[in-house]
C-alpha cells in the first residue's frame, strides 16, 4: 500500500463521520495508506497561518472593512525566498557571458512555470515583488556585463527596455 504525504481537506466543520468518509476515501478508494503519526486536525483562528505546500492559509479580515474574514491563501515566505534565490542565480556574476535574450528566456520559463504553480489564491502582492525583484536584478545584470555601465537605446527607459527584450510580468 502506498502512503499519501501531502493530503488536505478544508472543511468548516469536521465530526467524526467526516474522519471516517476522509479515511475511508483515501484508504479504499484511492488505495492510500493513513499515517496516523503525521495527521492532525488544524483549526485556523485569526492571526493564525498554516504553511502548506509553498502556500500559507490564514484567515484575514475583509478588505472592505466590514466585520467578515475570508481564507487567504498566498505563497510562502520561504518560497518567495526560495524564487528569488533561484532569481539571483540566473542573473548573477557567473552568467555575464550570456547574452541578454537568453538570459530572458531563462528567467520567463522560470517565472511561467512559478507564477503557474502559485496562481491559486490571492498571489498579486507576491507576483509584484517577485517581478520588481526581477527587473532590479536584470539591470545589475545587464550593467555588470562590461567595465562599463550598459547603455540603453535611446529614448527607451529600463522599464521599456526589459518588455523589449521579452521579459514576463508576473
Amino acid at each position: 500500500m502506498r502512503y499519501a504525504d501531502d493530503f488536505v481537506v478544508m472543511a468548516r466543520y469536521q465530526g467524526a463521520r467526516m474522519d471516517e468518509w476522509i479515511t475511508r476515501q483515501r484508504e479504499e478508494w484511492l488505495g492510500l495508506k493513513l499515517n496516523r503519526e503525521k495527521t492532525s486536525v488544524v483549526r485556523l483562528k485569526r492571526g493564525e497561518s498554516l504553511d502548506f505546500l509553498g502556500l500559507t492559509f490564514r484567515y484575514d479580515r475583509d478588505l472592505h472593512g466590514r466585520g467578515n474574514q475570508y481564507l487567504n491563501i498566498v505563497p510562502s515566505k520561504k518560497t518567495l525566498k526560495k524564487a528569488r534565490e533561484a532569481i539571483r542565480e540566473k542573473t548573477g556574476p557567473k552568467k555575464c557571458f550570456k547574452p541578454a535574450p537568453a538570459v530572458v528566456q531563462d528567467l520567463n520559463t522560470y517565472l511561467k512555470g512559478w507564477c503557474g504553480y502559485f496562481q491559486y489564491g490571492y498571489p498579486r502582492k507576491a507576483f509584484r515583488d517577485i517581478g520588481h525583484y526581477c527587473r532590479n536584478r536584470m539591470i545589475t545584470h545587464l550593467n555588470r556585463r562590461s567595465q562599463r555601465k550598459y547603455h540603453l537605446p535611446k529614448g527607451m527607459s529600463r522599464y521599456q527596455y526589459l518588455q523589449h527584450l521579452g521579459l514576463y510580468r508576473p
